[in-house]
C-alpha cells in the first residue's frame, strides 16, 4: 500500500482528494494537514510514502515544509500541487527537494499515476509546465542560467549528456529511445548512471539542473 498525507489549507479540497485516492486499492490516505508545520509533524508521526503538498498556506508554507521533509525525512517524498499563478513557488519547492508537481485541476487518473510514480522513487515531470516554471522563475527573480561549464556536466559522456537533454525536455525513456535510436533498456541504463554522477535524486532534479546550467534553455 502507498500511504499518502494530504496537505492543503482548504478542507474541501482535501476531502475531494481523499475521495479520489481512496477508490484505489493500492493507496491509503493516512492523514491530513492544513499548513506546513502540521505537515512536518504529521510526517514525523506517520512516515507517509507520499506527501501531496499545497504551496501557499498560512504559517509555514509548502516550500519550507518541503525543504524540511526532503532534508530530514527522506522516506517521505513530496508531490507539489500548484496553479498557473503560483509557478515560481512550485519551482522553488522543486529546488527544495520536491519529487514533482501537478496542477490542482489535474485529472484524477493523472494524480493517481503521479503518486504511484513518486512512491516508486521517480519524479513527475510535465515538460510544458516545467518550461513555464523555469521561464516564470527567471522572469520574476532576474536569475539567468549558469554556463554549461558546470563541473558536474564534465562527468557525463557525450551520450549521457544527450540523454539528459531529452530528459529535461520531459521525454519518457521510451520517447528518448525513439529520439536517439537506442533501446529503452539502454536509455534506462544511461539514466541510472546520470543521476548518481550528478548527485541527483530523480528526473525532476535533472530537469532543474539542465535549465540552471544552461544545458537546455527555456523557450
Amino acid at each position: 500500500m502507498i500511504s499518502v498525507l494530504l496537505v492543503d489549507d482548504q478542507p474541501l479540497l482535501r476531502m475531494g482528494f481523499r475521495l479520489v485516492l481512496e477508490t484505489q486499492p493500492d493507496i491509503t490516505v493516512v492523514g491530513e494537514a492544513g499548513d506546513g508545520a502540521e505537515a512536518v509533524a504529521q510526517v514525523i508521526a506517520l512516515s507517509p510514502d507520499v506527501v501531496l503538498m499545497d504551496v501557499r498556506m498560512p504559517g509555514m508554507d509548502g516550500i519550507e515544509a518541503t525543504e524540511r521533509i526532503a532534508r530530514d525525512h527522506t522516506g517521505s517524498r513530496v508531490l507539489i500541487l500548484t496553479t498557473f499563478d503560483l509557478d515560481e513557488y512550485a519551482f522553488a519547492a522543486l529546488r527544495a527537494g520536491a519529487a514533482g508537481f501537478l496542477l490542482k485541476n489535474v485529472e484524477p487518473a493523472e494524480m493517481i499515476a503521479g503518486i504511484r510514480t513518486v512512491a516508486a522513487g521517480d519524479g513527475v515531470v510535465a515538460p510544458r509546465l516545467t518550461r513555464i516554471l523555469i521561464e516564470t522563475f527567471t522572469h520574476h527573480t532576474g536569475a539567468r542560467p549558469a554556463s554549461t561549464d558546470d563541473p558536474r556536466l564534465d562527468r557525463l559522456t557525450d551520450r549521457e549528456r544527450e540523454v539528459l537533454i531529452e530528459m529535461a525536455r520531459g521525454l519518457s525513456n521510451a520517447e528518448i529511445a525513439g529520439e536517439l535510436g537506442l533501446s529503452e533498456a539502454t536509455v534506462k541504463t544511461h539514466v541510472s548512471r546520470i543521476l548518481p554522477k550528478l548527485g541527483l535524486r530523480d528526473r525532476v532534479q535533472a530537469v532543474v539542473l539542465a535549465y540552471q546550467t544552461g544545458l537546455l534553455r527555456p523557450p
